[in-house]
Parts: structure tokens; C-alpha cells; sequence
């Protein structure tokens, strides 16, 4: 059996749903494309991206020695429709990918495994010493432009969006790599399947598509709700509505979908207790209580500051006054970011008098100059419903 065959055959025991091959010199136009995303001031905050954009820009520049980049996808494809829990105002969306376990474990586990099992088929079909062939596995982490190599390989095409697409698995494929010395056979790209669709670029709740195939993430909701430190900018807060962690909009209305199947790895399956997590329950959330509800999911890593900081925006957008009582308790709150929030929530939840009253109980001990501009924009009267 040829080498490529076996890959595929222990990438599928492995769990992988679909693995293609490109060669390292694959993506030539990448390197243009993200040097007009930074000049654009598209990256936002993510200072990383600048750091590390000459070994992001090309695989050789992070490994010379590279000559096969392995792509493989697995499907996280969710059991129901994220869109539906947009409809209701009482509950907080945590995006699909964060339902469960953190993919970055599970994937990269397996890709060491597969790693390690293509070292030993090659050297048992070719007879190589040990030090002829080598592997580094990647997912996410590190500076490798996953997608644009995707789509060389033939996984799918970066849509509208500039994420995946896959006519088999839709938008709900994780990506993994493994770059080898290995020479072998690349499998052709795959051709863009949008057309003149523009589901994805108008369903953006904060017009973060400044045209098809372009990002500016400094209004992406992912990257408000993730990313993003401090305050969220008044200008999204209404428009991220009950989105606390991240935003599927435009994967889940894309038309490709609906060949799209729910994940087969059990790990990768929402959580009961994540699915439509109430926030009045979120929103009393200390930070061991944090702790131990997100153990082992990637929401953890923004930590519980930033977590009640998206929670108390959606408790502002939610309508239910009698959320108040919960956001007026963490007007005292160590953290100045969920502070801030907690008075934004209430500006928009209370009628101007009560909403004075808590401000002249609050400001005067208050010091921290963000939270103190958060009481001057309650005060004025646009700011109450």
C-alpha cells in the first residue's frame, strides 16, 4: 500500500474525518494577503499576529525543511441550529466549538499519534534511517496558515468569511497540520463554491466584513467577546445581544450546511449544562465556580473577569429587569472591566432615577477612571431605555 493511502487509512482510525495533502510552497499569494491585513489595522489588539508574520507567511519561513504539509479536518458539526439560541434573550450563546473539551487537546493528541505512525510506515516501505525523515504537528497555536493551506489541499475553500467551507462538512471542521520532510503526492485544491451568495457578509450583527474575504476583527463578536481586553466599545455592546463567548453567525447560515453532519467524537459534543447556560446562573459566577464549570473547555483561558464582563452585556441586552438585582451586585466587584459592565447593564435595564441612586452610592468611592467614564455615559439620558 502507498504511503499517502496508509495516512489517510491511520488518519480515519484516528478519528479524523477527511486529510489531504499540499506541498510546502502551496499558499504563494498568502504572504500579500496578510501583510494588507496588518497594514489595514485588521488584527486589532492581536499584537502576536505582527510578531510572528514572517515565519505566518509562508511554511518554509517557519521550517525550512519542509516539503509535504498533511491538513486534516475533524467535525465538530453541532446537534441544532446556534441561530436558535439567538431567539431567546434569557440565556447566553457560547459559540459551538466551545461546547465541550478544548479541541486544541484532543486534536493535537491524535496528531502526535499519527505523526508517529507515519514516521514508522515510511521507514518500514523505504527502508529510511531514523534521522531521514521528520515531523512537527501543529493546530492553531502556532503561526500556520491553516485555512489558506486547507484549501490547497483540497479540504475546501475559504469562503466569503475567509473561513473554511467544506461541501461535506459545511462550516464545522477543525484543522490540524503536520509538516514532514517527506516528499509525497499532493492532492489538488479545491475551488471556491460561493457564487453571488452573501449570506455570511450580511448577517454580521457588527459589519466586521469590509467586503467579501476580508476581516476586520476589531468587530468581530469572536474577537470582542475573546480577544479583546478592557471594556467591549460601547458601539457592539447592543449588537453582540446574548453572544458571551464567541459568535457562529456566519458559519451557521451558510447554505453548505445542510450537507453537514453532527461530530462524531464524543468530546466534541455540547455539554448539556453549555448549550443554553441561563444567565442569571452565569452572572453570580466566581472565579472558583468559573473554574470548575469550564474546566477543561477553552472559555476557560479568557478567565472569569472577561467572562462576567460578556456576561453583564447580554444581561443588558436580555430585557428582564429582574436580572438587575444580579448585575447591581457586582457594582462592587474587584474586577474594573466587570464593574464597568455591571453599570452598562443596568443603564439599560432601570429608569434614570434608580439608576441615579445607585451612582450616588457607587461613584464616590469608585477611582478607576474606565468605570468612572461608565457612570458619566448612565447619566445621560440616551443611555437608559
Amino acid at each position: 500500500m502507498r504511503l499517502k493511502a496508509v495516512i489517510s487509512d491511520r488518519a480515519e482510525a484516528l478519528g479524523f474525518d477527511v486529510c489531504r495533502i499540499t506541498h510546502a510552497d502551496a499558499i504563494p499569494h498568502a504572504p500579500e494577503r496578510l501583510a494588507r491585513f496588518l497594514n489595514d489595522g485588521h488584527h486589532a489588539t492581536m499584537t502576536w499576529m505582527e510578531e510572528t508574520a514572517e515565519r505566518r507567511a509562508a511554511p518554509r519561513a517557519l521550517w525550512p525543511d519542509v516539503r509535504s504539509i498533511i491538513m486534516l479536518g475533524m467535525n465538530y458539526g453541532p446537534e441544532h441550529d446556534p441561530l436558535e439560541n439567538l431567539d431567546n434573550a434569557e440565556i447566553g450563546s457560547i459559540s459551538v466549538y466551545a461546547r465541550h473539551r478544548d479541541y486544541h487537546d484532543i486534536i493535537k493528541g491524535k496528531l502526535k499519534t499519527l505523526a508517529s505512525q507515519i514516521l514508522a510506515a515510511a521507514r518500514e516501505r523505504t527502508e529510511l534511517p531514523d534521522d531521514c525523515a521528520d515531523l512537527k504537528v501543529f493546530v492553531d497555536t502556532a503561526p500556520v496558515m491553516e485555512k489558506p493551506l486547507a484549501a490547497a489541499s483540497g479540504l475546501g475553500w475559504q469562503g466569503k468569511h475567509t473561513n473554511l467551507v467544506s461541501r461535506d462538512f459545511g462550516s464545522w471542521l477543525f484543522l490540524g497540520s503536520i509538516f514532514t520532510t517527506l516528499d509525497l503526492p499532493a492532492d489538488e485544491p479545491e475551488r471556491d463554491h460561493c457564487g453571488s451568495c452573501r449570506a455570511c457578509l450580511d448577517i454580521c450583527p457588527t459589519k466586521a466584513f469590509p467586503g467579501p474575504y476580508r476581516l476586520d476583527a476589531g468587530r468581530c463578536i469572536s474577537y470582542l467577546t475573546i480577544e479583546h481586553k478592557g471594556p467591549i466599545p460601547r458601539e457592539f455592546r447592543t449588537a453582540i445581544g446574548n453572544r458571551i463567548y464567541g459568535c457562529d453567525d456566519c458559519l451557521a447560515v451558510c447554505p453548505w450546511n445542510k450537507f453537514a453532519e453532527s461530530a462524531s467524537e464524543a468530546k466534541l459534543k455540547a455539554r448539556l449544562d453549555l448549550q443554553a447556560p441561563a444567565l442569571e446562573d452565569l452572572v453570580t459566577l466566581d472565579d472558583a465556580a468559573f473554574r470548575e464549570l469550564f474546566s477543561g473547555s477553552p472559555v476557560k483561558r479568557i478567565g472569569r473577569d472577561r467572562f462576567i464582563r460578556n456576561v453583564l452585556v447580554a444581561v443588558g441586552n436580555s430585557g428582564d429587569a429582574e436580572l438587575a438585582k444580579r448585575a447591581e451586585a457586582l457594582l462592587d466587584d474587584p474586577a474594573p472591566e466587570v464593574r464597568g459592565a455591571a453599570i452598562w447593564a443596568l443603564s439599560q435595564l432601570l429608569e434614570q432615577p434608580e439608576l441615579t441612586r445607585l451612582k450616588n452610592v457607587h461613584e464616590a468611592s469608585e477611582s478607576h477612571a474606565g468605570v468612572l467614564e461608565e457612570w458619566r455615559a448612565a447619566s445621560e439620558p440616551s443611555a437608559t431605555s
